[in-house]
């Protein structure tokens, strides 16, 4: 493990521990209950939120994996709270970019992410094995060994930072290890413009082989965060 990797492990701070609930996946992902059904499924990365502990409640398979995991459960828990709380101050001043039809208000919106989160650190302590410890675009786990995978807020979201090189590895990757499809989201930065190398990735994947759709979702808080990437093999 390099230097940086280990730096990247250590440093609490450097990591948003902040989740989306079951609820919301549903939604971005356009998933069915059915479908997820006999199906061995992976968040990645899952950061605080709650669809791995959720789904397992409702009898799914559902794994999650992420950097953070590298932290002990009492660690994250309270660097979720601070930075939810950091979040909900911000947001005040930013909210007229984000559409408020999910959310009710402010409120709604940090009970939300609240729950997400004690639902997350809650299984922690319960199935902390479902809680793998990653760094991305390298895996721990078998080729096709899932057989569906959820990439939330972090490809595309940090466009600024992570190379194309970068998000080219980290899907080669992800798709090493599922099965049967991934399904990303969303398809923009964060200031809501779309990926600008969106339609070269998805051109190199469908030369590859793999059926790629960009489909509209029935979600959107961050405006323009409104469509997924589903990657099918």
């Amino acid at each position: 493990m390099s230097k940086v990797e280990q730096s990247a492990i250590l440093e609490l701070e450097r990591i948003i521990f902040i989740g989306r609930t079951f609820e919301e996946y549903m939604k971005m992902f356009l998933l069915s209950k059915e479908e997820l059904t006999g199906k061995k499924i992976l968040d990645c990365p899952a950061g605080a939120c709650s669809f791995t502990a959720v789904g397992n409640k409702l009898g799914f398979d559902v794994t999650a994996c992420d950097i953070a995991y590298f932290h002990s459960r009492e660690d994250l828990k309270m660097k979720g709270l601070q930075d939810i709380n950091y979040a909900m101050e911000h947001m005040e001043e930013a909210k007229d970019n984000y559409i408020w039809n999910y959310f009710q208000d402010l409120q709604d919106l940090k009970k939300h992410r609240q729950d997400a989160l004690i639902d997350c650190t809650d299984d922690m302590k319960k199935a902390n094995e479902r809680y793998v410890p990653a760094i991305l675009p390298i895996l721990p786990f078998n080729t096709e060994e899932f057989d569906i995978l959820l990439s939330a807020h972090f490809l595309f979201t940090y466009a600024d930072r992570l190379d194309y090189d970068f998000h080219s590895k980290t899907i080669n990757e992800l798709l090493r290890v599922t099965k049967d499809e991934v399904r990303l989201f969303p398809l923009v930065n964060l200031e809501g413009k779309r990926y600008e190398h969106l339609d070269k990735l998805k051109s190199n994947l469908a030369d590859r082989g793999y059926a790629v759709e960009e489909l509209n979702v029935p979600y959107e808080f961050q405006s323009n965060a409104n469509s997924m990437l589903k990657i099918k093999k």
